[in-house]
Parts: C-alpha cells; sequence; structure tokens
C-alpha cells in the first residue's frame, strides 16, 4: 500500500531510542508496520461505521 515511508523509520527509531542503543532497522520491520498500521485503519473505520459516521476521527483508533 506505501502509507509507511521506509526511509523515515530509521530516523524516527534514532529520534526515539535516547539510549543510541538501536543501530539498524530490519527490512521486516517497514512491512510489519504496514500491516499494523492496516490493522489500526481498519478498526477505525469500523468504529466510525458503528458510530454512523462517515468521517475517520482520531477518536475512532
Amino acid at each position: 500500500m506505501g502509507l509507511i515511508i521506509k526511509s523515515n523509520i530509521k530516523k524516527v527509531v534514532k529520534e526515539l531510542d535516547k539510549e543510541n542503543s538501536v543501530s539498524s532497522v530490519a527490512e521486516e520491520v517497514g512491512r510489519a508496520l504496514e500491516r499494523k498500521t492496516e490493522e489500526v485503519l481498519r478498526d477505525a473505520i469500523k468504529r466510525a461505521k458503528e458510530n454512523g459516521r462517515r468521517t475517520l476521527q482520531a477518536r475512532d483508533i
């Protein structure tokens, strides 16, 4: 789907890893993030529909 920008993963990991203990990010991390993001969005869409809304909102996540 291309929702996750793989070139940004390492940058974000570096920002979040305050101890600088992770030096690299495996390729499968991008694929796993894609799957997880799609799952979160599917669940959010379901909640919006259940609440009779056509607008996806942060509270659905």
